[in-house]
């Protein structure tokens, strides 16, 4: 499902390059629940960018589902995003303008409208947001405002989940609902791909992959 092959990535800044990942290479296979864990700054979130298509490789090759993202064009890869991948972020990034059910179906495919709000609707009621379909995300618990992310990263029916710290800001009881959502995922068939510096976080996954100093720790 994911195979990176030598992957390095480096920012240059005003002071410097600054060397995220060196040499980096994983394989995970469809199906898989990895953990991506390590001390801040060590390489994990440049990681999650170069899998999403969101960011491209200094060097080495990204290879999601058979797809070369590294040679892949713009438009290729909005369309694969769109297609595979669910992205779950740590600060939810809803629209704010947007009621709860808006917000999930904002990530429809073109095309797939209707398909989609029936999605969402089927996937809010899971997720027991059923009552908060009309509420804006200020109206909301941190809670309910990363399962509506969770929603809305689902919507498209993706073979592939991303979270990056999806439960950084969430008390224990709201984590582990999230981690529950996304083990179930992983359940149906799903592929999930989580970047956390929670052990409790950790525990959900098959297997996890340390990072340290943008280099496979061990």
């Amino acid at each position: 499902m994911i195979h990176l092959d030598e992957v390095s990535k480096t920012y240059h800044t005003n002071n410097g390059p600054v060397h995220a990942l060196s040499g980096v290479s994983i394989d995970v296979e469809r199906g898989e629940f990895i953990a991506v864990c390590g001390p801040s700054g060590c390489g994990k979130s440049t990681l999650l960018l170069l899998t999403g298509g969101l960011a491209m490789p200094s060097s080495g090759r990204v290879e999601v589902a058979g797809e070369d993202l590294t040679s892949a064009s713009p438009a290729t890869l909005a369309r694969f995003r769109g297609e595979q991948i669910g992205f779950v972020f740590q600060m939810f990034h809803l629209l704010p303008y947007l009621t709860v059910l808006q917000n999930v179906t904002a990530a429809a495919l073109p095309g797939r409208e209707a398909a989609a709000k029936t999605r969402a609707a089927e996937l809010l009621e899971e997720f027991q947001l059923t009552d908060r379909l009309k509420h804006r995300p200020a109206e909301l618990s941190a809670g309910e405002r990363q399962r509506v992310a969770i929603a809305r990263a689902l919507v498209n029916q993706p073979a592939l989940i991303l979270g990056d710290e999806p439960t950084g800001n969430l008390d224990p009881r709201s984590a582990t609902g999230v981690l529950d959502l996304l083990a179930d995922f992983h359940r149906r068939g799903g592929t999930v791909l989580l970047v956390t510096h929670q052990e409790s976080a950790a525990e959900y996954a098959d297997r996890t992959i340390l990072l340290r100093d943008g280099k496979i720790d061990g």
